[in-house]
């Protein structure tokens, strides 16, 4: 007989679009928050979550068959440290999460958008290092990987604008994690770029 932990789904149903989500009442423990933004079919975030049941965690992903997957997979492993919302990921951090709540976000491998008309859609733009500030503790962490050597520049070069973040370097306990795209492109000798950025706790009490 299935336990009420594995019944329970993990997805989120989102009351409101316009208020905050009370995370108090999405987890059973009171636990430092983490987000996985584009969060796939969430092969990196149930490992990662298994491995740190202290911790709680986040995936949000706009596409409902890949939420499911997360819901089933978490379900899979009894894991009440992880819930998945279905929304736009920038949307999310802006609206939804209550503000200086995550002390990391993960975004791996957001779609690169190459043709020039469509970069501007870009989840990583000018704008996403003060929405990430608004959204961490005083020295939270950003994590990024992408394949795209372009848009990896474009990464670095709007983070290292912002004089919130300094560079950090990526745990090689997160490293060893893949994601199903990494994965892929690993087995087809594509590189995986990284890159860390950590909060200073300076800033993140401004605003």
């Amino acid at each position: 007989m299935l336990s009420s932990d594995e019944t329970r789904s993990l997805i989120v149903e989102l009351k409101s679009i316009i208020e905050r989500i009370d995370l108090a009442a999405l987890f059973p423990a009171a636990q430092p928050l983490e987000v996985e933004l584009g969060c796939g079919d969430a092969s990196f975030l149930v490992q990662y979550a298994a491995q740190h049941r202290d911790r709680n965690f986040i995936g949000v992903e706009r596409l409902l068959g890949r939420i499911r997957k997360l819901d089933r997979k978490g379900r899979r492993l009894q894991l009440t440290n992880v819930r998945g919302v279905r929304i736009e990921s920038s949307y999310f951090l802006q609206y939804l999460l209550p503000p200086h709540t995550a002390s990391a976000l993960h975004i791996y491998f957001p779609d690169p958008w190459p043709k020039l008309k469509h970069r501007r859609k870009r989840l990583i733009n000018e704008r996403f290092p003060e929405i990430a500030r608004q959204a961490l503790i005083p020295g939270g962490f950003v994590y990024l990987r992408t394949d795209d050597p372009l848009y990896f520049r474009q990464m670095l070069d709007v983070f290292s604008a912002n004089p919130a973040f300094q560079p950090a370097d990526t745990p090689e306990e997160l490293k060893a994690i893949l994601t199903d795209f990494e994965t892929e492109f690993l087995k087809r000798g594509i590189e995986t770029l990284r890159a860390a950025y950590r909060l200073r706790t300076e800033s993140a009490r401004d605003g």
